[in-house]
């Protein structure tokens, strides 16, 4: 679809809302003036109140003169003299997609790039333009691929769509905050309501009455029922407008092919996948695991440790890259399955141009390992950037996990808690199997419904894997207390933990030895006897 056809068509969702509202309000005005023939006095007051009332939200939506200014995500701006051959390549590759350059650039720690601009009259009038971009892109990305994501970006303003965007983003905000209004008016009658029922019960209770079940079921219904009438019409514009986003999508890809490769865009869309799917990871399991002990990683490191985690897992991406995510997009996605991208990309004519051009895209940034610790100056809460900083990744580990081990309890510590009403400390545990009352202690930890019906022998066997588990955390925590454990800190997989010499044979696993003396203290006939001796060989007092 041509840039002024989507014009069109984008004017002519907006028009809509207009001519719905018009005819909304056109509606209650007629039937005021049918009714009015018949209902007078204080009905005739309410009738014609309520019209007000529903209208307000209409009129209001309707002289919503301006378009709300975006605001700028978390990040860094750049500037020429700060990033020189960032802004070469970004005026570059301006100039042979046929467009004016952005005239700012932010760097943010998202993994996405976009385009902004603020154009004047709906549209008309060009605006200032903004290119933000996500330095785990710069991070994970070639040089070449970058020039493809930027190519993409590009695509963008060459069709017209940040332009365009005004008039879509306009007729969004207006729906959407017409169908606010009417459902805010639907919650205050509702509670307005609520609070008159509440105050009839009292007074019912008060004359010794049985109160009435308090019913706001139908309060408000009228509002409502104007919100559904605007939300039907917003999921049309959605649809419509989303569809003009998806075809910008695909020429924007265009655009990146010819001006970066066809290698380069569609590799970089693979990468981009990776990227996105390995950044969650990498936040979840390294950038964040200290805050629960509060830690955080060295200084640039919170963001900065992605690189490492990508370079380890090489072998992994590859397999990744090579399985395009399948999933079903919404209706309401603004952008194509990256499959479909893809093939459509792979499909175009071979260039020449290689994929990997250029080296490593970090390297456009003068000094990346500064950038990195600004970003995290800018993008991270307060409370996060005033925590200490550890030394390094396996300090950071190491005092996660103790920290994570002091305070954590397992289900059956919980258990022990109740039955002993005591600090569910491991002393106190091995006591009482040595009383032979593990199993009454087993009885009170969380259970499945089939397990909750197993009786004697068959509840042992299913109780015995979390006791297992459980009392293995007990003793992690016990040698972490006397500062015996080690956990292996690993960008290629999960930590490991590293006990200490448990026997006087050198030769032995510790993690065999311990598994069989957790064994022993949760058979049939419990004995305490091996755990206790590892306990006390591990340190010179006793548990």
């Amino acid at each position: 679809m041509l840039a002024s056809l989507r014009a069109l068509r984008a004017l002519v969702l907006l028009l809509g809302f207009y001519l719905l509202s018009l005819l909304v309000l056109a509606a209650l005005a007629g039937l005021d003036i049918s009714l009015l023939e018949y209902v007078h006095g204080y009905a005739a007051f309410k009738l014609v109140g309520l019209s007000v009332l529903l209208a307000v939200p209409v009129v209001r939506g309707l002289f919503m003169l301006r378009t709300p200014k975006g605001e700028d995500p978390p990040g860094i701006e750049v500037t020429e003299a700060d990033e020189p051959r960032l802004w070469a390549l970004v005026r570059e590759l301006a100039a042979e997609a046929g467009t004016r350059a952005p005239d700012r650039v932010l760097l943010t720690p998202e993994v996405n790039a976009s385009v902004r601009e603020e154009p004047r009259l709906l549209g008309l009038l060009p605006g200032p333009r903004r290119l933000t971009l996500g330095v785990p892109l710069l991070t994970g990305l070639s040089e070449a691929q970058v020039r493809a994501i930027l190519g993409h970006e590009y695509g963008h303003f060459t069709g017209g769509d940040t332009r365009l965007s005004v008039l879509v983003v306009r007729g969004r905000v207006q729906i959407g905050r017409v169908v606010g209004r009417f459902h805010e008016s639907a919650r205050k009658k509702a509670a307005e309501e609520h609070a008159r029922q509440e105050r009839a019960a009292a007074k019912r209770i008060a004359k010794g009455k049985q109160p009435r079940a308090i019913d706001t079921a139908h309060a408000g219904a009228t509002y409502r029922a104007m919100a559904w009438l605007y939300t039907q019409y917003g999921k049309l514009y959605l649809r419509a407008s989303l569809s003009t986003a998806r075809a910008q999508e695909y020429a924007a890809d265009r655009t990146a092919a010819r001006v970066a490769g066809r290698d380069a865009t569609a590799s970089a869309l693979r990468e981009v996948a990776v990227l996105a799917n390995r950044h969650e990871f990498y936040l979840a399991s390294y950038a964040t695991i200290g805050l629960s002990a509060g830690s955080m990683p060295p200084r640039g490191e919170f963001f900065g440790g992605f690189g490492r985690l990508l370079a380890a897992r090489e072998e992994q991406l590859a397999s990744m890259r090579a399985e395009l995510p399948t999933e079903e997009t919404s209706p309401y996605d603004s952008h194509p399955p990256i499959a479909e991208r893809v093939r459509r990309i792979e499909e175009l004519p071979a260039d020449g141009r290689p994929a990997d051009a250029g080296g490593p895209a970090l390297a456009l940034l003068t000094d990346p390992a500064r950038t990195l610790a600004l970003l995290e100056d800018a993008a991270l809460v307060e409370s996060a950037l005033a925590l200490p900083r550890a030394a390094d990744w396996p300090a950071l580990l190491d005092a996660t996990m103790a920290e994570g081990l002091a305070s954590g309890r397992t289900p059956l510590q919980q258990a022990l808690g109740e039955y002993t009403g005591q600090p569910p400390t491991l002393e106190a545990l091995l006591k009482l199997v040595d009383d032979g009352r593990l199993w009454q202690v087993a009885e009170r930890m969380p259970r499945s419904e089939e397990a909750s019906a197993a009786t004697g022998r068959a509840f042992r066997e299913f109780a015995r894997p979390r006791l297992v588990r459980s009392l293995r955390t007990m003793v992690l925590a016990e040698l972490s207390a006397r500062s015996l454990l080690r956990w292996e800190f690993s960008w290629s997989r999960p930590a490991a933990v590293r006990l200490p010499a448990l026997t006087v044979d050198p030769e032995a696993d510790p993690d065999a030895v311990l598994d069989a003396a957790l064994s022993a203290a949760v058979a049939d006939r419990p004995d305490t006897a091996p755990l206790r001796a590892l306990l006390e060989r591990a340190a010179p007092h006793p548990v």
